[in-house]
């Protein structure tokens, strides 16, 4: 079913992974705001769809505060959930954000066909939508979601891979849009992938963590030593900065080593959000 609620902030529109459609109020914080959630069921997958005068006219302002353009349209963009990757950018009027919200699945409007179309319709690889937000100034949409397989037709992760400063430096080849964090681990896997092919010269630590997991696993140990101890003396707090990024390098090592993505990880603590620590340790008891 779906359901209308109180969040947290009144400049966005948020859809939770529940299928509730979130209309914010800076009255409640995260820490009590599944208590004051205030529940209006919209429709159910048992029943006939309710009308709720209600939820549908609060559902309608807030739509009808997005600074539609001339043809009712707004930039929407689809946003990877758990590793913050862009995929992909198109346009929606109400009706496509609306059949987003009940079908949690991202939905466009199609300026050359002028009709509505669900990324994945045609390939399958869907965007789950876990939330919807709009920024501040109205006039634009983002469609927070997890994709079911590549999102460019072109096979590619993402339709960003078109590096500006690689065409600037005449560098052949595309790379993704990357953060920071994903970025590391692709530098990462490629050197694994480099480890069949013979090197002359000194090889470079990384190359040795992957291929040494005692190295790896003492490295792991001592670096996460050091970051509680920058906590036990007080060191400052770009100390404690600089231990972590060594901990979460050599982390992100043990995991290529595994085959992990650092994508998983998030998704574990995603979906721990709305778990308390004591429910997730037992949940992992009934696990193993």
């Amino acid at each position: 079913m779906m359901v209308i609620s109180n969040s947290l902030c009144p400049q966005y529109l948020r859809v939770s992974s529940g299928g509730r459609l979130c209309i914010p109020s800076s009255r409640y914080s995260w820490g009590n705001r599944k208590k004051q959630t205030l529940r209006l069921v919209c429709t159910s997958a048992n029943k006939p769809p309710v009308k709720d005068l209600c939820v549908e006219s609060k559902v309608q302002t807030l739509l009808d505060s997005v600074k539609w353009d001339e043809k009712g349209l707004a930039v929407a963009i689809a946003q990877h959930v758990d590793t913050g990757a862009i995929l992909m950018q198109g346009f929606a009027n109400q009706e496509a954000v609306l059949t987003t919200i009940s079908s949690r699945k991202a939905t466009f409007f199609s300026r050359s066909r002028s009709t509505l179309w669900t990324k994945g319709e045609t390939s399958k690889n869907f965007i789950n939508i876990h939330d919807i937000f709009l920024d501040c100034d109205r006039d634009s949409i983002i469609y927070l979601g997890k994709p079911d397989g590549p999102t460019c037709h072109t096979g590619s992760e993402t339709c960003y891979y078109t590096s500006v400063s690689d065409l600037q430096e005449q560098v052949e080849g595309s790379k993704l849009a990357l953060t920071t964090l994903y970025s590391l681990e692709s530098t990462i896997s490629q050197r694994k992938v480099e480890l069949a092919a013979a090197q002359s010269g000194k090889p470079s630590w990384t190359r040795r963590l992957l291929l040494d997991k005692h190295l790896l696993c003492s490295k792991i140990r001592e670096e996460a030593n050091e970051l509680c101890q920058t906590l036990e003396e007080n060191e400052d707090k770009s100390r404690t900065a600089s231990e972590m990024a060594d901990v979460l390098y050599h982390a992100m090592v043990l995991l290529a080593v595994k085959d992990v993505k650092i994508e998983d990880v998030m998704q574990v603590l995603r979906q721990r959000f709305s778990q308390s620590g004591i429910e997730e340790k037992i949940s992992r008891r009934s696990e193993g």
